[in-house]
């Protein structure tokens, strides 16, 4: 079975790869978690957020926007001590303060998964990559999601990190053509509309 070259040989990658990236996201739970586990992996592995994800999910109330969106500044301190997330102070005080901009989001367009959505049309972008050297790292639509973002408010959203959950969450197809995923992510995509 091929995979994109990134995929293994690690079972926790590889696993992600095969069940979940790239496959459209229309959920805003979803949504909130692969945003905050993004921004997470900055400077760090993904490989290295996966082995936390279930520490991640059990501290952050399973990525309820609303129920983080009120974490005290006790319980970030509190947060900072524990060792199943990433302890950077502005990691972790970033994830609540994106939660109440996610809110907002909410609020304003009835779902996050509305607004994401619309820095593609509504239509997932599908690229014809051959090699993972052509894909690119931000794009002209990461690049307008993260002004966005930051304009609202979000941390942790630049570009690199915005074109990382896009191909996340399947607002774009970057698997390899040669990948058995990418037959699979393409017509999801296309089924999602």
């Amino acid at each position: 079975m091929i995979r994109c070259d990134w995929a293994g040989p690690d079972a926790l990658l590889e696993k992600y790869h095969d069940e979940e990236w790239g496959a459209p996201v229309h959920e805003d739970r979803k949504h909130f978690e692969m945003l905050i586990l993004e921004g997470a992996q900055a400077g760090l592995s993904w490989t290295t957020i996966l082995k936390k994800r279930a520490g991640y999910r059990e501290v952050f109330q399973n990525f309820e926007p609303a129920r983080v969106a009120v974490f005290s500044p006790e319980k970030i301190e509190e947060l900072l001590h524990n060792p199943a997330i990433v302890r950077n102070r502005l990691k972790v005080g970033a994830t609540v303060e994106n939660a109440r901009r996610f809110l907002e989001v909410q609020k304003e367009y009835g779902s996050f998964d509305a607004y994401i959505w619309s820095f593609v049309a509504g239509r997932p972008i599908i690229n014809a990559w051959e090699t993972s050297g052509q894909v690119p790292a931000f794009s002209a639509e990461s690049d307008a999601m993260s002004k966005d973002l930051k304009k609202r408010g979000f941390k942790f959203a630049g570009s690199t990190i915005c074109y990382a959950y896009m191909q996340a969450v399947g607002l774009v197809n970057d698997h390899l053509v040669s990948c058995f995923r990418y037959g699979k992510v393409t017509e999801a995509g296309e089924k999602s509309v």
